[in-house]
């Protein structure tokens, strides 16, 4: 298994926090959670905003399956707590938090894009909740996130379906706030506004 681990740095006055796996997919360990949530706490005192970001091909793939597919009842319990947490960290951050959305945002990346407070994404981001084809759902508040954002009706769709959708239809949908070629450099440019 390839643990996510977080590269911190700055962008035009603005500081990006980078999910950063070896096989790049960026996937969401209860190990890399708890480091994010403890990341959030930290950085809350002074920054002017923050954007979390992955690589060129994957935000974040989501949470990590086979460790999910070892989980007692107890422990899935645990473990969706320790998602909600960072979500509600994410939600709380004294300074605006946005999230720069490259490749693929899937699942729990998903969750954590919505989390963020504007969304920027590149032409090739790819979004989806492929959840129910694995017969799971979310229990990190994506799924009332994502109602509010984009309607009940359409939320549903994507949760039921589990189909991919991308940049420009979530542009559509209101999913995300622009595309960009850079959404790094974008969401930092919003930033300092």
């Amino acid at each position: 298994m390839f643990e996510t681990t977080l590269q911190i740095q700055k962008h035009e006055g603005v500081t990006v926090l980078r999910l950063h796996s070896d096989d790049g997919t960026n996937r969401l360990t209860s190990a890399c959670i708890a480091a994010l949530t403890e990341t959030l706490c930290r950085l809350s005192h002074g920054t002017g905003g923050l954007v979390i970001a992955g690589n060129r091909k994957f935000f974040s793939t989501g949470a990590e399956l086979s460790e999910i597919r070892a989980l007692t009842a107890a422990a899935a319990y645990d473990f969706a707590q320790l998602g909600q947490r960072l979500m509600t960290a994410i939600a709380e951050f004294p300074a605006p938090v946005f999230a720069a959305i490259s490749g693929y945002c899937m699942g729990g990346g998903l969750d954590l894009a919505l989390a963020c407070r504007r969304r920027i994404a590149a032409p090739n981001a790819i979004f989806g909740h492929r959840g129910a084809a694995l017969g799971l759902i979310t229990g990190w508040g994506g799924t009332q996130r994502l109602s509010r954002l984009i309607g009940k009706a359409q939320a549903l769709e994507m949760f039921i379906a589990a189909e991919k959708i991308n940049a420009s239809t979530a542009l559509r949908l209101g999913l995300i706030d622009a595309i960009a070629e850079d959404p790094v450099a974008e969401a930092s440019r919003r930033l300092q506004r």
